[in-house]
């Protein structure tokens, strides 16, 4: 697996390309999420360990953390260095490479990907500019909050695409309860106030966990704070009703839970501009606030909407054919938030959802396979198995599919919370296998017991 980079000219600017094997099929996939990693691990132990193809994964980030998790780490809910995994180590133990770096364009005749230089906080170089050539690409990168242009979100608000940003929000909300309490006077109106705007999954989730550790945190001394008056969560959503994309009876359930935390819940409440002190609403109604998330819309990475000519949806996705193949080049498959497929028979895409990454990965795992032999590929079929949404240590609603004749069936509370939980433990199973799980599992559970339930630092 050694390799060899050489500058494509004199210009120090122009990426250097990075060669593979010759004599091996090359597969390369860029995004390490849930579905790209899946994908990535599962073709290392198949085809990379036998020497039969050359796997490489290209990434921005050294670490992985499975995507629904953010919002706990931004809540301060979860100690973020338990949950990360490490690409290079995993990379060296399942049968592929890891490359840092993140996707900057792609040159579809000459089947080179091309990723950026890297660069370290005082801003030395770590990686140069670099090109890395395929026969098979594919393209899970995910996807990005949109804010619709909407004033003042860039500076203000922080969204939760990336475990950074998440970490961000943590420290600033802590920070926010250290300045409150050391302050000579009371605390001011909407300092210690989150505006979350967007309920959809995350930004629901984030209102309930909020409100739980944001009390632990005060509680840890801060007695200068009254948590019932000094700390106001306000979730934001345009749409009738808080989580518009999932059933009504679960949107209702949440809607009760929430309030009855206290929540302030704010559907048909459309956004027009974000400023340092607060939230302006359509109507007028100025919401004070000094902590705002962003939560609402997703969109394709900007670098998606001119790849080499490859079809992009409206929502800056990558439109693919039946078998996730991109509708202009078979050899690219997209999997994840990035694709944009509408199902046979229905009129809306799949979900940018961990179910749906879980599924795609797999099918593309045993496509590329398939391709590899010269046989015909075959379509790929979502099944929805239902949505859960996790409300923290208050409850767990949700509703699964296709247990009776595809019907759906409601469920709360504890077995809804083992069952939301079990969907983090398929992604780590198809990562690492059973042992490595449940022995994971057994360890957290018992040091879990000595440790504070809040991120303090």
């Amino acid at each position: 697996m050694n390799e060899t980079a050489i500058a494509t000219s004199g210009d120090p600017t122009e990426p250097m390309i990075v060669p593979g094997p010759s004599d091996k099929h090359r597969i390369v996939v860029v995004g390490g999420g849930a579905g790209g990693l899946e994908l990535v691990t599962g073709l290392g132990r198949k085809l990379g360990k036998r020497g039969r193809a050359d796997i490489t994964l290209l990434d921005r980030a050294r670490t992985h953390v499975w995507k629904p998790l953010l919002h706990e780490i931004a809540a301060g809910s979860m100690d973020i260095s338990r949950h990360e995994l490490d690409y290079l180590a995993h990379a060296h133990w399942h049968g592929f490479r890891y490359r840092y770096g993140e996707l900057t364009g792609l040159d579809r005749e000459k089947k080179l990907v091309y990723c950026s230089a890297t660069y370290d906080e005082d801003g030395r170089q770590i990686t140069p500019a670099r090109g890395f050539g395929y026969d098979t690409l594919v393209i899970a990168i995910g996807s990005v909050s949109n804010d619709f242009g909407t004033e003042g979100v860039a500076e203000h608000a922080i969204m939760l695409d990336t475990k950074e940003q998440a970490v961000r929000f943590n420290r600033r909300l802590v920070n926010a309860c250290f300045r409150a309490n050391a302050q000579p006077g009371p605390v001011e109106p909407g300092q210690l106030h989150v505006a979350i705007i967007g309920a959809g999954a995350t930004g629901t989730e984030l209102a309930a966990e909020l409100h739980h550790t944001a009390r632990g945190v005060v509680a840890f001394g801060m007695d200068r704070i009254d948590p019932e008056k000094d700390i106001k969560i306000t979730l934001i959503e345009a749409a009738p009703r808080i989580l518009p994309a999932l059933p009504e009876r679960l949107s209702s359930a949440t809607t009760k839970i929430l309030e009855k935390l206290g929540v302030e819940v704010r559907a048909n409440a459309r956004v027009t501009s974000v400023s340092e002190k607060g939230v302006l609403l359509q109507t007028g109604e100025f919401i004070p606030s000094a902590l705002v998330v962003w939560a609402a819309g997703v969109k394709g990475p900007n670098v998606l909407a001119d790849l080499d000519g490859l079809e992009v949806s409206r929502s800056n996705q990558l439109v693919v054919k039946p078998t996730l193949q991109t509708t202009r080049d078979d050899d690219i498959f997209v999997i994840g938030d990035a694709a944009y497929l509408v199902p046979e028979g229905k009129t809306t895409p799949i979900p940018p959802r961990a179910q749906a990454a879980h599924q795609e990965a797999s099918h593309v795992l045993r496509q590329i396979q398939r391709q590899m032999k010269g046989e015909p590929l075959r379509p790929f079929k979502y099944q929805d198995f239902g949505s859960l949404v996790s409300l923290g240590e208050y409850s767990t609603v949700g509703s699964l599919m296709g247990f009776v004749s595809g019907r759906s069936m409601w469920i709360e509370g504890f077995f809804a919370k083992v069952m939301y939980r079990s969907l983090y433990k398929m992604h780590q199973w198809a990562l690492h296998g059973p042992w490595k799980v449940m022995l994971d599992t057994l360890s957290r559970t018992i040091t879990r017991r000595t440790e504070p339930e809040v991120k303090l630092h």
